[in-house]
């Protein structure tokens, strides 16, 4: 087995945490604030985080808005569409802000579309006004770069070549009571559309018992629940030989005080018949499963090289379905793949009618420089694209409204996540099966601030829906 993983040495995280107590003593008297702006996945979010939990430590403290902030960090992403052109719109906005209303501040970009030269390079000859560059996996060494930048007043475009995992680093978490933790990192999947393995690297998995670590401190610190990222969680664990994603959701099930687990993303053809059991019987796994399918056409999945057929996937959801009556299965769909003909796009319809999904993620295809399916030479007429992703869309809206009737008279449990912006004296949060639930709290079952506080759970009945949404009565808080 090739050793891929590589772990940053820990004298190193420790050097790196020297230079944040060095930035600390420079920075803290003067009062700096910072601004991170996050595009793209989640896995960026959870990078944002420490990007965050970084710059506290380093004296800096939060600013609302980038135009209020010393410093602003763009972490990117190159995986949504037309990615560049929305990452160089708003550089543009950065540089305006900066001229007309703070002339001292800093502007930082990381994040994928930093490891694609051409991006760098345009960054280096037409926006000179960016102070630091570096990519996704040169995160632990923001602490230096920010040091160069303040004490010797130069630039510092540092992308690293290594694909590196850094362990230790300080986490400002979004979410008081739900947390996110990337367990690997990149892909070796190669799909034809895809320019992730290429900016994010090949499969590395963070180490097991670091993992279960992490995770216990967060049930420790009052978390009620965790997402696991990777960009194809199916396969961790599969490069070193630490155990596999079966194995660890099953620890992660005997951690106290964990009451739900999630976990994004799974490639469909590396889902095992064992962790379809493992998410059956464990205590805290909630019943979602998110599968992308992409396309329901044999000979457009071939030409996305995604390792399975249509018969092979409506075979696991059914395995799935078998196992975990009340799975919710959710989905990413593409329309307009190269070379995507009706019949293909029929293909697709079917795949849905047939498995009805809980929701999906819709996208039209939009090609990534870099990658085999830029260079396909049988582009899908724009017109036709938008005429079948409206038709897609408006099935899929069919799906999920049917799938939300079904659930008018229910009683959900629903962990909140917050104020509900819709009214006075209402909660919102969300189901095991990630569906997000409104709801009102009479005085009775609310706290001080007249909803129920973030963290509660609650079972919630059910008395309306919307495609997108329910909505219902607080019926009791639970311990």
């Amino acid at each position: 087995m090739q050793e891929k993983r590589i772990i940053v040495p820990t004298e190193e995280i420790a050097r790196q945490r020297r230079v944040m107590a060095a930035v600390r003593a420079y920075a803290g008297p003067l009062g700096l604030r910072y601004h991170v702006l996050t595009f793209g996945c989640q896995m960026n979010d959870n990078d944002s985080e420490k990007l965050a939990g970084m710059l506290v430590e380093m004296g800096y403290a939060e600013a609302d808005a980038p135009e209020d902030a010393d410093l602003v960090v763009v972490n990117t992403c190159s995986v949504r569409e037309h990615a560049d052109g929305k990452f160089f719109g708003h550089l543009g906005i950065l540089h305006s802000v900066r001229e007309k209303k703070r002339p001292g501040m800093m502007i930082a970009v990381c994040g994928c579309l930093m490891r694609q030269a051409p991006v760098v390079d345009r960054i280096r000859k037409s926006h000179p006004f960016v102070d630091l560059v570096f990519g996704p996996s040169d995160l632990h060494r923001f602490p230096e770069m920010l040091r160069l930048r303040l004490t010797e007043r130069r630039r510092v475009y540092d992308v690293g070549t290594e694909d590196t995992i850094a362990e230790g680093l300080p986490v400002l978490r979004a979410s008081r009571t739900r947390a996110r933790s990337t367990i690997m990192y990149g892909c070796d999947n190669f799909c034809t559309y895809c320019i992730v393995p290429h900016v994010r690297g090949r499969e590395r998995s963070r180490p097991m018992a670091l993992v279960l670590d992490e995770l216990r401190a967060l049930a420790s610190d009052g978390y009620r629940e965790v997402l696991l990222l990777g960009q194809n969680v199916n396969r961790y664990g599969m490069d070193t030989g630490d155990g596999d994603f079966a194995m660890l959701l099953e620890e992660v099930g005997r951690i106290p005080g964990l009451r739900r687990v999630r976990f994004m993303t799974s490639h469909p053809k590396d889902v095992s018949r064992r962790l379809l059991d493992v998410m059956r019987d464990s205590p805290n796994a909630c019943p979602h499963l998110h599968l992308p399918l992409q396309s329901g056409s044999d000979a457009v999945l071939r030409r996305m090289n995604r390792g399975y057929d249509r018969t092979r996937f409506l075979q696991l959801v059914e395995e799935a379905r078998d196992r975990i009556p009340d799975l919710a299965v959710t989905t990413d769909l593409i329309v307009g793949f190269p070379g995507e003909t009706d019949r293909d796009f029929d293909d697709t319809l079917d795949v849905m009618d047939r498995i009805r999904f809980d929701n999906a993620f819709t996208f039209q295809f939009s090609p990534r420089p870099g990658t085999p399916a830029a260079d396909m030479t049988d582009p899908v007429d724009p017109s036709v694209v938008t005429e079948r992703f409206d038709r897609l869309v408006a099935r899929q809206n069919e799906h999920m409204l049917a799938h939300h009737r079904r659930l008018v008279g229910t009683v959900q449990e629903v962990l909140v996540e917050g104020r509900d912006p819709g009214g006075i004296g209402r909660a919102s949060g969300r189901t095991p099966h990630n569906r997000l639930l409104h709801f009102g709290v009479p005085v009775a079952g609310a706290g001080p601030s007249g909803i129920l506080p973030e963290g509660t759970f609650a079972r919630v009945l059910v008395t309306r829906v919307t495609t997108f949404t329910l909505e219902g009565e607080w019926k009791e808080t639970l311990p």
